[in-house]
């Protein structure tokens, strides 16, 4: 496929040294994100700043919003309209938004939304917002969140975050940090051809036909755009598959668990995890997000030491993945939960765990990322 003027505005092939939110924007471009709505909130604020400068070369829309709410819901009617849709903020910015996000998920509009972490208030290190990114929202509905670890993957998980979005008809959140948000790394953008892209289905009823939320049980409704004779109601409250508010228990019980199977039933497919030191591991890390980083030199530490351990990074932390981490609970002595708060997402690995081995809880929630030392320490501690 020869490569167009456009594609090259999109994608800028070759390896940079980049900021990682610069990063994030980059990957959102490639995917082919043509609307952005947000409003100015550190450490995410160079997102706005290049997304204002990116999307009118590629024919765009920015957006600045007076509030988050404005940027989210901006980025719900975008996306309906047939936008590829995304928005930035920080923890506290991400508060303000669960309420248009809770209404995305209900209308299944495909939205990413970007979440800098940073703790309460300062712009330091911090993972405290991963059990909001599940369940801050009102109502039914699952939750796609990845979560990068690099520059490099700010960029390719974004890529990823955007498919996602558009073949679920999902929001799909970005868990990004302060840490990797504001260092600079090398990235590798490939050639355009080279980079897998996932748009959503459009209906080929008519608008006489055409039922908006009419779907396979765990299936998505097939889109169709704002402004070509499709006159759909997208509302917040229980409707039925024409989109009609429809307060029937039946009606409202077959909704949500279509929603929600959409996501349960393709976990095995949505998820993604990768390995480290795992072959002959006796004991075994987990850890998503900056926290792989010092995660891996550990189990590089604890193995200089004679103690056989491996990582189980999680590429994404929602849906769950489960398969993964109970094939890790069966074959190791016992698991260290690494995290940067103090001790969230580790209820969920002792769920999943249910007693194949012990976990210990590695938990930081000082502003920092843990230290290798740190981490090698506990680990030390947790094997005596």
């Amino acid at each position: 496929m020869p490569m167009t003027k456009a594609m090259e505005n999109r994608v800028k092939t070759g390896v940079h040294f980049m900021l990682g939110n610069y990063a994030l924007v980059e990957g959102a471009i490639s995917a082919g994100c043509d609307f952005f709505g947000g409003y100015p909130i550190t450490p995410a604020n160079e997102i706005s700043e290049m997304m204002a400068k990116r999307l009118p070369q590629v024919g765009g829309k920015f957006v600045q919003g007076e509030d988050e709410l404005c940027s989210i819901y901006a980025c719900a009617g975008a996306a309906l309209a047939g936008a590829k849709a995304m928005t930035a903020t920080a923890s506290a910015g991400y508060n303000y938004m669960q309420e248009g996000l809770g209404y995305c998920y209900t209308i299944e509009a495909p939205v990413v939304i970007a979440d800098v972490q940073r703790c309460r208030g300062e712009n330091y290190a911090s993972q405290a917002d991963v059990m909001q990114m599940r369940w801050g929202a009102s109502g039914d509905y699952e939750a796609i969140v990845v979560c990068p670890s690099s520059v490099q993957e700010l960029y390719d998980y974004t890529i990823w975050a955007f498919n996602l979005a558009e073949e679920y008809r999902n929001p799909v959140i970005i868990m990004s940090e302060t840490t990797i948000a504001l260092m600079r790394e090398r990235l590798d953008i490939p050639r355009a051809e080279s980079i897998d892209i996932f748009n959503r289905r459009y209906t080929t009823l008519s608008p006489e036909e055409y039922k908006p939320f009419a779907a396979e049980p765990f299936g998505c409704p097939d889109a169709a755009p704002l402004g070509k004779g499709y006159h759909t109601i997208y509302s917040l409250n229980p409707h039925n598959e024409v989109g009609s508010i429809d307060w029937d228990p039946d009606e409202f019980d077959r909704l949500y668990k279509r929603i929600t199977g959409k996501i349960r039933e393709n976990r095995k497919k949505i998820c993604r995890t990768e390995s480290f030191y795992m072959d002959d591991a006796d004991y075994g890390i987990i850890a998503y997000g900056s926290e792989v980083r010092p995660a891996v030199e550990a189990a590089q530490m604890a193995r200089e030491s004679g103690i056989k351990v491996g990582v189980l990074k999680l590429c994404n932390v929602w849906p769950v993945p489960e398969e993964q981490i109970a094939q890790l609970a069966g074959n190791v002595q016992k698991i260290f939960a690494v995290e940067m708060n103090i001790g969230k997402y580790a209820g969920e690995i002792e769920r999943v765990v249910a007693g194949r081995c012990p976990v210990q809880r590695v938990t930081k929630n000082r502003g920092l990322v843990h230290t290798p030392s740190e981490i090698y320490d506990a680990i030390k501690e947790g094997v005596r």
